[in-house]
């Protein structure tokens, strides 16, 4: 690194490219439709994109100004995999964009706009968007139909693939009925896709002819069987702003929720909640890693700073690299950890940190 920054984050391109390689090993010759959503869950959406440009086929994004923002990044056909506002339609007509349809009066809509290609959306079981299942079939020939319209693809979502396989491989074949209903119904070389990222690691017996790989290609297992397989791509990091000797009985933070039962070393770290890192993180045994060493968080996590007992760390100094999620020479803090002890997801753990935490490709 050429600048010292306060709280930053890592990320490896060679495991982007390694994780996209063992979703590929998953699912043979179907395109890779890479998720780049949030920001690239966090890591750094065009960064992202441009480090798997050549591996991938596709790329996914929330809404039009993702979309627009990585038009600039890369050429490849780029699918909104949220609902647009009735606003954003021409803006996506007009770029080429591919949009995710839920009803015959949205595709309706791009129809008379002029030639668009849009991605016929079903609900299976997730209950977010899409067309409601019984009532697919006599939508899609409706919307078959319709002129100036081309499909790109048909798809739907999983909701539990990482929890409930019983009920996945029931909506799996659910959805192929479907799509071979469709395809006897109106031929056509619109593409389908239903697997992410649980569903290319464990049901990817059928996996169409688009799979899309979303936290997975940054090395983050939604099923943890599998986590030995990938690379984890992110390593976050600050630097300790101050050291500090505190006699027995100091409060620490925010409530006095941690008051010092000894003589104690504690530095106070460049990063808080403002940064992304989870507030619910204190008082629940966090630690990071300094020197390649855990130290414990220690009181309640502040906006911009936090505190943690360095007693144990020889030759400790302010300016010190500290790693809050990743490796440390033979030490780890994954990022399954975070979650587990802040009481959410993985996905929530990326996507929440900051815009002013910058974003290092290596």
């Amino acid at each position: 690194m050429t600048e010292t920054y306060r709280c930053w984050v890592e990320i490896d391109c060679a495991a982007l490219r390694h994780n996209t390689s063992v979703a590929r090993g998953r699912i043979g010759p179907a395109d890779i439709l890479a998720v780049v959503k949030a920001n690239a869950y966090g890591h750094g959406m065009v960064g992202v994109a441009e480090a798997l440009a050549e591996d991938v086929q596709l790329f996914g994004v929330a809404n039009v100004e993702e979309a627009i923002t990585l038009r600039g990044a890369v050429p490849h056909p780029i699918i909104i995999l949220g609902p647009a506002l009735p606003g954003e339609r021409s803006t996506i007509f007009e770029r080429g964009f591919i949009p995710a349809v839920s009803s015959f009066e949205e595709a309706q809509e791009y129809s008379r706009l002029g030639r668009a290609s849009i991605n016929f959306k079903i609900d299976t079981g997730m209950g977010r968007m899409g067309v409601v299942e019984a009532e697919a079939f006599s939508v899609f020939e409706r919307v078959s139909a319709l002129p100036n319209l081309t499909i790109h693809s048909i798809s739907t979502h999983l909701p539990v693939a990482n929890e409930e396989t019983e009920y996945t491989r029931d909506q799996l074949a659910r959805f192929d009925r479907i799509v071979r209903q469709f395809r006897a119904a109106a031929p056509g070389d619109y593409k389908v896709h239903v697997l992410q990222s649980a569903g290319t690691l464990a049901f990817n017996e059928k996996p169409y002819e688009i799979v899309r790989a979303g936290i997975i290609l940054y090395g983050i297992s939604p099923l943890p069987e599998f986590q030995k397989l990938l690379q984890p791509a992110m390593t976050w990091k600050t630097r300790i702003g101050l050291i500090r000797d505190m006699p027995k009985g100091s409060s620490i933070s925010y409530g006095r929720t941690f008051i010092t039962p000894r003589a104690m070393r504690i530095a106070t770290l460049s990063a808080g909640y403002a940064d992304g890192y989870p507030r619910h993180l204190s008082n629940r045994d966090a630690a990071v890693l300094v020197r390649g060493q855990r130290c414990p968080l220690l009181g309640r996590v502040t906006m911009d700073l936090m505190m943690i007992d360095v007693n144990n760390i020889d030759n400790v100094q302010v300016g010190d690299e500290v790693v809050l999620m990743g490796r440390q020479g033979d030490a780890e803090i994954p990022c399954a950890e975070l979650a587990e002890k802040a009481g959410t997801i993985t996905w929530d753990i990326t996507t929440r940190i900051g815009a002013r935490v910058r974003r290092v490709f290596v």
